[in-house]
């Protein structure tokens, strides 16, 4: 299928069609990233289909999201169609054949795949800001709430964790804002509404244990071909903002834990972010920053990272420079704005003497696309007009069999898919208050309690942390700014806040020097190991 070092994606032609050459990705590029786009129904699909094929047939691990359902039939074996057969014999594809890839399906919702989870502690302040459009003011009391429960020993776990801890909150608020600055209870109150909205979109399933391992998206199968990670998103994307947030989350812990390896002969892992231009829209400028941080030196973690999108301006300049790799479908021009992304688009591409970019990119057909990879010492290589080969795989979705059969044959079948919930925030927390005899922290629907493995070392600020608290006097209804005494109703004599004090006591001047310092370190990805 692939010549050794590169992967095929099509042949291109000639002004007067006929065939010019074949068109690779090479491999040793792979981990430069790229960007897909073009709009409704010009194929960018298939060509994420052969583009995941190749890399899985040169044994590279593939994550991606399957937006519409129809890119589960990767793991099917394809049909030798007529048009299928056709554009083989145009590009002179001697080698055709279908074939099935090893597969695993994902779903966060545990119906179509295997259940996705993170933490709460894990993905951190600046990503649940970002997924619950929280404004300054919140983003601050959600960056305290984090570090009241690395102090006090409070895993932050799933959203009931995290809505206790609100609720304890809000309760010393007084003491909180002499300890870590001003939290009122409307910012405390508006968090809490924004965690019952993502509770009722579905989000809860995505918080809790067993948390994802990423070791069981980069996995190789038997036959030594790369095992394509399929993400079921067609019931995701009615919350784009989530769906935007968790590949972002999965991107940084993969930033986290992989270590680095320069420039490798052919990628660790390929991770398609399709339907790109969620990731940006209205993304605040702190948020984009750590993005373009992200892409720009993940690479040297061997990770690369493709964008799928409609139009070339959905993705951030500062990023799109970093995407090597490109692949133009056609585009329309009817619009100042479809004509200012087709002169974008025809900008970003070495220029080719043969023909006009600018005007290919309006009159390409279905299928057809213009294709620019890295070649030689790392510099694009000339944009030419190319015919992407046909897939091996199946193009359409699975059925409701055939994926079942799939997820109980899965190498991770059985290790996602029963919930865990160990102690955490909320059952300390409702200890404490029942012990204190105050009524505890409403119950939320509970899953049965299960052994469960050691807790990660991960602290509950230390990923994607926000560089400082801010103020909340756009939200202020109240100051309580009143000390509250020790012992205070409803709890037990010695509080978490308290413990806290006691312990800051033995060394104010140099704590509070330090809070500042630490928050801004902690930046995006916990702590960037340079």
């Amino acid at each position: 299928m692939d010549d050794a070092g590169k992967l095929f994606l099509g042949g291109s032609r000639k002004p007067d069609d006929t065939l010019k050459k074949a068109e690779y990705l090479h491999l040793k590029f792979g981990n430069r990233h790229g960007l897909v786009t073009g709009a409704t129904g010009t194929g960018k699909t298939v060509t994420l289909q052969v583009m995941a094929e190749g890399f899985s047939a040169a044994g590279v691990p593939v994550f991606c999201s399957d937006i519409k359902g129809d890119l589960s039939g990767i793991a099917a074996m394809g049909e030798p169609k007529d048009f299928l057969l056709k554009r083989a014999e145009q590009i002179q594809f001697a080698d055709y054949d279908n074939a099935a890839f090893p597969t695993i399906f994902w779903d966060l919702y545990g119906e179509k795949g295997h259940r996705v989870r993170t933490t709460i502690a894990e993905m951190g302040p600046l990503l649940l800001a970002r997924l619950m459009d929280a404004t300054e003011a919140q983003e601050g009391v959600l960056n305290i709430a984090f570090k009241i429960a690395d102090e006090g020993g409070l895993p932050l776990l799933d959203l009931k964790d995290l809505q206790a801890l609100l609720t304890y909150m809000g309760e010393h608020a007084g003491e909180i804002s002499q300890r870590y600055g001003f939290v009122s209870k409307a910012s405390v109150g508006s968090l809490q509404r924004g965690l019952l909205v993502l509770e009722q979109q579905g989000a809860e399933h995505f918080f809790g244990e067993p948390a994802l391992k990423i070791t069981d998206i980069m996995r190789t199968s038997q036959d030594g071909r790369g095992v394509i990670s399929v993400l079921a998103a067609d019931k995701l994307m009615m919350n784009p903002r989530l769906y935007a947030t968790f590949l972002l989350w999965l991107l940084s812990e993969l930033f986290e834990e992989l270590p680095e390896v320069g420039d490798p002969e052919k990628p660790r892992l390929v991770f398609f972010f399709d339907e790109a231009h969620l990731l940006f829209s209205e993304a605040p400028k702190v948020l984009l920053e750590r993005v373009e941080q992200v892409v720009r030196l993940i690479r040297s973690k061997g990770v690369g990272v493709y964008f799928i999108t409609q139009n070339p301006l959905d993705v951030p300049e500062t990023v799109l420079a970093q995407l090597g790799n490109r692949v133009q479908h056609a585009l329309r021009a009817y619009t100042p704005r479809e004509q200012k992304a087709v002169k974008t688009a025809a900008d970003t591409f070495r220029a080719n003497p043969e023909f006009k970019t600018d005007e290919a990119i309006t009159q390409l057909g279905t299928g057809e696309a213009l294709v620019s990879t890295l070649e030689g010492k790392g510099a694009p290589s000339m944009v030419e007009r190319t015919l992407i080969r046909p897939p091996a795989a199946r193009i359409g979705p699975l059925t409701d069999d055939e994926r079942r059969k799939i997820l109980n044959t899965s190498p991770v079948a059985g290790q996602y898919d029963k919930d865990i919930d160990r102690e955490s925030a909320f059952e300390i927390l409702m200890a404490r208050a029942e012990k204190a005899g105050k009524a505890p922290v409403p119950k939320r629907a509970e899953v049965e309690p299960e052994a469960a493995p050691a807790p990660r070392e991960d602290s509950a600020a230390g990923r994607w942390s926000l560089p400082g608290f801010g103020n909340d006097e756009a939200e202020e209804e109240e100051a309580p700014r009143k000390k509250a005494g020790a012992g205070r109703a409803g709890y037990q004599r010695e509080t978490v806040i308290e413990a806290a004090m006691k312990s800051a006591a033995r060394s104010v001047a140099s704590q509070v020097a330090n809070q500042i310092g630490r928050a801004l370190v902690r930046g995006i990805l916990g702590s960037l190991k340079r």
